[in-house]
């Protein structure tokens, strides 16, 4: 009896096992066939965004380095022997006009030799009044014979040489004026004072270098460029000059130096600055800049696209399979984000431009639209709460 009321029970459970033997053998069959759908099939290894080169006019430059020196440097000196330094009125860094005084020198022997000057000019003047009359007195009694020809000849040399002594004595009070002028130090020309030895008390010599300043303010960028670029520039030639500070000034090539470094095979480049008085920019300065050549046509490609491996260039250029080549090319000039492509690609070329780095020659890649690169992430909130 209790083995016919357990069939029922023992026919159920073996339904179910059968059931569930079915549906595993279906499930494991569908899977197979899912993946015998792409046998062996390799995938991409990297999602990227294609750009291709541009036709465009790039600047043409020249860099050169080079130091900021004075356009013209003036040596002021003292032209006065043994006179006494008595005040300095300027100093280094200052700016003065043409004519204004930058130091005075003792004048209390100048003004006395001065006075010795005028004294020996009357005298001289006397000497040469009497001597006229004397001799124009001979010369009247010439004819009546009352002096002889010896006599007369002695009065008008005495004229001569009187009037002789008498220039000479003019002169002497001359110099003594221009001695006693030059007791006042003035400025040669408007500038600015670069260096100063004059010391209050001190007796110099004649020519004695007291100050030296920079004619007009004026600076200039000596460049050194090579004998090969030499060519290139011309009196005109504008420039774009850096100092070490970081200030920025245009300027234009005044003078191309006549010869060439034969140890350096260079040449220097006379660059004119702009007033640089409001600008701090000095005299020694090192500084770096380029001259502006013009420009010319180039085939240029987004920076991102070119990658730098063992030295050289590189792009991957997309095939029609979507595997990427390496392609070595050759980089030129660079302007904002764009590079300058002189040899190695055509310019219907496809390239990789996001995520070049990344990859290898042959790869397979996916490519997507740029739009979707920079397409912000959405952020998913959960859904409001019921209001119960």
């Amino acid at each position: 009896m209790n083995t016919i009321k357990n069939k029922p029970l023992a026919i159920t459970l073996i339904a179910i096992c059968v059931l569930i033997t079915c549906a595993s053998v279906v499930f494991s069959s569908k899977s197979s066939a899912a993946d015998d759908k792409k046998p062996g099939a390799p995938k991409p290894a990297l999602a990227v965004t294609t750009a291709q080169p541009t036709q465009t006019r790039l600047p043409i430059k020249l860099a050169a380095n080079g130091s900021i020196t004075a356009w013209q440097e003036a040596i002021i000196g003292s032209e006065v022997n043994g006179l006494r330094l008595l005040d300095v009125r300027v100093n280094v860094g200052d700016r003065v006009a043409r004519g204004q005084v930058l130091a005075t020198f003792a004048v209390d022997s100048v003004q006395a030799e001065l006075a010795q000057s005028r004294a020996s000019l009357l005298e001289a003047e006397a000497n040469a009044l009497d001597a006229a009359g004397n001799a124009g007195k001979a010369r009247t009694l010439q004819a009546s014979g009352a002096l002889s020809e010896q006599q007369i000849n002695q009065y008008t040399t005495l004229e001569k040489t009187a009037q002789a002594r008498l220039e000479v004595a003019k002169a002497a009070l001359t110099v003594q004026q221009v001695r006693l002028k030059q007791t006042q130090l003035l400025a040669p020309d408007n500038g600015v004072i670069s260096a100063r030895t004059a010391t209050v008390g001190s007796v110099v010599g004649t020519g004695a270098e007291l100050f030296r300043m920079i004619r007009g303010g004026r600076l200039e960028w000596r460049a050194e460029v090579t004998s090969s670029e030499l060519g290139r520039l011309s009196t005109g030639t504008v420039a774009t000059v850096v100092a070490a500070n970081g200030v920025e000034l245009k300027g234009r090539v005044r003078m191309i130096a006549p010869t060439v470094d034969p140890q350096t095979r260079s040449a220097l480049v006379y660059v004119d600055l702009p007033n640089t008085s409001a600008v701090p920019v000095k005299a020694g300065m090192f500084a770096k800049g380029e001259f502006d050549l013009g420009s010319s046509a180039a085939l240029t490609v987004p920076q991102q696209s070119v990658v730098i491996r063992d030295g050289f260039s590189y792009v991957f250029v997309l095939g029609s399979n979507n595997h990427v080549s390496q392609v070595k090319v050759q980089a030129g000039r660079r302007l904002g984000e764009q590079i300058e492509i002189n040899a190695g690609i055509q310019p219907d070329a496809v390239l990789v431009a996001s995520g070049a780095g990344f990859l290898n020659d042959g790869d397979l890649i996916s490519v997507r639209k740029k739009q979707e690169e920079n397409k912000p992430l959405r952020q998913v909130l959960p859904a409001p709460a019921a209001i119960k």
